[in-house]
């Protein structure tokens, strides 16, 4: 099929690069680089898209606040290791 493609300016690059290290022409460059990139594409699921649901985590312990992350962590996790 003969088409038309437009090509960013680092992209025509990369593949007149490749072109000179290879030796193959440039459309066997563009399609072989085209055929790997559709081969390990995910396709798509078509599930509802992922939602987090927020929730109240209640009140922090007496002496907490979330001011000071830092403290806040410490506390959770203990004293960080140097």
């Amino acid at each position: 099929m003969r088409t038309t493609l437009t090509l960013d300016e680092d992209v025509a690059r990369r593949l007149k690069a490749e072109m000179r290290r290879s030796g193959k022409p440039f459309r066997q460059v563009v399609n072989d680089y085209l055929r790997t990139a559709l081969s390990v594409r995910p396709r798509s699921t078509a599930g509802p898209p992922f939602a987090v649901k927020a929730r109240d985590l209640g009140a922090l312990r007496p002496g907490l606040t979330l001011d000071n992350i830092g403290a806040l962590l410490e506390a959770a996790e203990g004293p960080p290791h140097r």
